[in-house]
Formats: structure tokens, C-alpha cells, sequence
């Protein structure tokens, strides 16, 4: 008998993501976390001083709080070995001239400048732990919308940054959380006003070079009644062999009739710890839209979530992962349902191979506030040899009884039935295979930035070798 094929996806390219810079940075702090490490970094910022109160008290909690009993093991994150702060030479400027030649170049191969003269209205370019480049198109500053780093809202926006800054993520929320509070640097503000629609999508895009240091981003995003935005959030690393750490926090705040989507691929080296967290508060008739990618890192915690507090407000997470060797990548969505007529669509897609471990973990709640609240979740797996796992770890908390909640999930190979199929058709053996793989990420896919689509089409290169045990 012949022997039957299975189908092989090429791991991730990651030539363009592995150059390493030579560290050129101007200074480091000492390694591990003491207040003197977070006095330090405050000083050096020039903050007011209820900032500097906010990260002591955050690093407070962060001492008070256990590591996570469940998901993926952290044991092999040690605080003590990681740097939280590396300052690159370079000042922030709206010039690519005026960043230094190495680190324009890096930018330069992650297609950054070229994305912002054909598709962007502006860009935010943060390397190690601060922004060296930020713009912003000149007819949207004249209609209000505010893009900045957030060092610089601190200094010029103190009294919105203020009122909304981890507020939504208290660090008390986890250990991570608190860690963020503690040592945060770099990231983006945005602020559209009331009813301006922006027309072209605002992207950040983070870069971490040095070797065992951390990144704790910091992304707040107020879109106003009526309003809209598109903001597209990018993330990479070279590999080291030491451990890196990204601690990120996005807070998103979608009032009144307001609609934000929130694009983002995490391509992170297999040496990354990637514990992110992002949260948005959704009010009365808004939408919020998250396009997730997980690619990178050697273990993720990445599960963005969306408090629907006004009624009729809306979630739309469409979500994919690709877990290979070395990987155990723990991802999800969460909704909580706190207001009439609230609705949440969850869609994601999971691929593992070669022994990778992709989670999906999800948590749908909806709280006596909330008739009438509809929920779909709907996770499809694809696991491409016997030493891969896939899990879909659902948690449903339904206070009431006017609700409307569904849960399905798929986890399987490709059916030889479809291959037969195809081939019955003319197609070629090894193209159907393809085919079917194309088509299980497409619906994703297709909800991508142009530029990172492209990009998967990349990363899913399917060849076929080998034998299905």
C-alpha cells in the first residue's frame, strides 16, 4: 500500500526577525527589580511625582502577588537575570534621518518607513524600552487626534493620561500586571476626539534587541462618542540564549457609538516569555474589533479582553496562533457581558507541529446586568503530527437566564476525505493539501493588515513529505 502523506508547514522564516544589532545602548539598569531600579527610571524620565508613587506602590503589589497556578510553567523566568530598562542611542524624532544608521536599518527591513508612505497615517517606532520615532499625518492633527509616545503624554496630556492610565489593568490584577506598573517604558498614546473618523490606520511597531533584558510597552487608546480607528500594533525580537520578557499593557477605551480595531502580530523570538496583557472597555453601542496573531515566543499568556459595559456594545476577536517546536503558546479571548443586549463573536485558529503546544483559553461571562446578551465561540485546531497538542480550555460564568451562549470547538488533521475530494477533481495530490491549509487560516487571513497577511501567506508555506503514524 502506499504510503499515505502528511502535510509539513515550514517553521517560521525569521532571517528578517533574527539580525541582531550590535548594542549600542547608552545605559541599562542593574538587573532584577528593586525600588532603586524604579526610582531610577522615573528619575531619568523627568515624571511627575504621582507617577513615581503609581510604580513603587505597583512594585509593592508586584512583591505581594504569586506567580499563576495555572497555564503554561514559568520556571524558567528568573526576575533577577532581567534588565527593565535599556536605553538605546537615540532620541526620539519625527525624521527617519535623525535616527542613528543601524537602527533606521532595522526598521528599514521590517518594512516600517515603506508601510508609512503608502498606507498609514502614522507610525510609532519604539526600540529596547523607548519610542525613537513617532508621526502623525498633519490634516489629523488638525481634526484633534492626538498619537504620541506615552513619555510624552505624561509631560503634555497629564491630566487624560491621569484619569485612564492602568486603570482599566490595575496592577493588582496580576503579578504581571503589577510588574508592568512597576517598570513601564515606552508605548503609545492615541486620542480621537468626538465623531472624527480616522481614515487611515496609526501603527506602533516594537522592537527589542538587547539580550535578557524586558519590554513593558505601555498602549492607551481613547476613541471618543462616534469616532473610529484602525491601530495595528507589530512586535519582534532577535534570538538570544538568555531569557527576554515582554510585560506589555493595552488599555482601550470604545465609548458612546465609537468603533476601534485593534490589529496585531506577535512574532517574537523562541527565547520570549511573552506574558502581554490587553483589555478593553467597550460603552453604549460601540465596537471593538481585535485581529490577533501569536506566531513568536517560547511561552505566551495572551488573552485580550473586552468589558461590554453600555448596551448594545459589540466584540468581534478573530484570532490566530501557530505553535511549533520549542513553543507552548497559551492564547484566548475573554468577554464579560456587563450591560443589555451586548454581543461578542470569538474566531480563532490553531496549527501545531512538531511537538509545539497551542492553548486555547477562553472565558465568557455575563453578569445579572446583561439580558439578552449573545455570545458565539467558535475555535478550530489543526495539529500536523503526533508530538503536537492542542487544547481548547472553554469557561462560561452565565449569571442569568435571558442569555444566548454558544461554544464549539474542532481539533483535527487534515480529512482524507477532502483530499480525495480535490483530487478527484484534477487537482493535484500535494496542492489539495495545500489548498485545505490555506483555506483553514484564510478566514483570518483575510482580516489582517495587508502587509501582515501577506506576511502568514509567507509563514505558512506548505510542503508535503513524510507519513502520517
Amino acid at each position: 500500500m502506499a504510503e499515505k502523506k502528511k502535510t509539513y508547514i515550514e517553521d517560521i522564516e525569521r532571517t528578517l526577525y533574527d539580525i541582531k544589532d550590535v548594542d549600542h545602548s547608552v545605559y541599562k539598569a542593574h538587573s532584577g527589580l528593586t525600588e532603586d531600579v524604579v526610582r531610577d527610571i522615573s528619575t531619568r524620565k523627568k515624571e511627575p511625582q504621582w507617577m513615581l508613587d503609581f510604580r513603587l506602590k505597583s512594585l509593592e503589589v508586584y512583591n505581594s502577588l504569586e506567580l499563576p497556578t495555572w497555564g503554561p510553567s514559568l520556571e524558567e523566568l528568573h526576575m533577577d537575570d532581567i534588565v527593565t530598562y535599556v536605553q538605546p542611542d537615540a532620541k526620539m524624532t519625527g525624521s527617519w534621518e535623525e535616527v542613528p544608521e543601524d537602527i533606521k536599518d532595522t526598521f528599514d527591513r521590517l518594512g516600517i518607513p515603506e508601510a508609512e508612505k503608502t498606507s498609514l497615517g502614522g507610525v510609532g517606532a519604539q526600540y529596547d524600552s523607548e519610542v525613537v520615532y513617532h508621526s502623525i499625518q498633519e490634516d489629523m492633527v488638525k481634526q484633534g487626534v492626538i498619537y504620541t509616545d506615552m513619555e510624552t503624554a505624561v509631560r503634555e496630556h497629564e491630566e487624560i493620561v491621569k484619569e485612564y492610565f492602568m486603570t482599566l489593568v490595575p496592577p493588582k490584577d496580576h503579578k504581571f500586571a503589577a510588574l508592568h506598573g512597576a517598570v513601564w517604558s515606552g508605548g503609545s498614546f492615541v486620542y480621537v476626539p468626538a465623531g472624527v473618523h480616522v481614515e487611515m490606520p496609526l501603527q506602533s511597531y516594537f522592537r527589542l534587541n538587547a539580550a535578557g533584558a524586558g519590554q513593558f510597552e505601555h498602549t492607551l487608546i481613547i476613541v471618543e462618542p462616534g469616532a473610529s480607528l484602525h491601530f495595528i500594533e507589530g512586535c519582534s525580537a532577535p534570538k538570544h540564549n538568555v531569557t527576554n520578557l515582554h510585560a506589555g499593557c493595552v488599555e482601550l477605551f470604545v465609548k458612546d457609538g465609537a468603533r476601534l480595531r485593534y490589529s496585531t502580530i506577535e512574532n517574537w523570538s523562541r527565547n520570549m516569555m511573552n506574558l502581554n496583557t490587553k483589555r478593553a472597555l467597550v460603552e453604549k453601542d460601540g465596537i471593538i474589533e481585535w485581529v490577533s496573531g501569536s506566531f513568536g515566543s517560547h511561552i505566551s499568556c495572551l488573552y485580550p479582553c473586552s468589558v461590554l459595559h453600555g448596551e448594545n456594545a459589540r466584540c468581534e476577536f478573530t484570532g490566530v496562533t501557530f505553535a511549533s517546536k520549542g513553543q507552548n503558546l497559551d492564547t484566548g479571548a475573554s468577554v464579560i457581558h456587563a450591560a443589555p443586549h451586548t454581543s461578542a463573536n470569538i474566531n480563532t485558529r490553531t496549527i501545531s507541529k512538531a511537538g509545539g503546544m497551542a492553548t486555547y483559553r477562553s472565558a465568557v461571562k455575563v453578569t445579572k446586568n446583561a439580558p439578552y446578551a449573545k455570545c458565539s465561540v467558535n475555535c478550530e485546531s489543526l495539529m500536523l503530527d503526533n508530538l503536537s497538542r492542542s487544547d481548547t480550555l472553554p469557561v462560561m460564568d452565565i449569571e442569568g437566564d435571558e442569555a444566548d451562549i454558544g461554544h464549539e470547538a474542532k481539533i483535527g488533521r487534515i480529512s482524507d476525505e477532502a483530499i480525495f475530494y480535490l483530487t478527484c477533481r484534477g487537482i493535484d495530490e500535494e496542492e489539495a493539501r495545500a489548498m485545505i491549509v490555506r483555506g483553514f487560516v484564510e478566514p483570518i487571513a483575510k482580516e489582517l493588515p495587508l502587509e501582515y497577511a501577506l506576511e502568514m501567506n509567507n509563514l505558512v508555506n506548505i510542503e508535503l513529505e513524510g507519513t502520517i503514524g
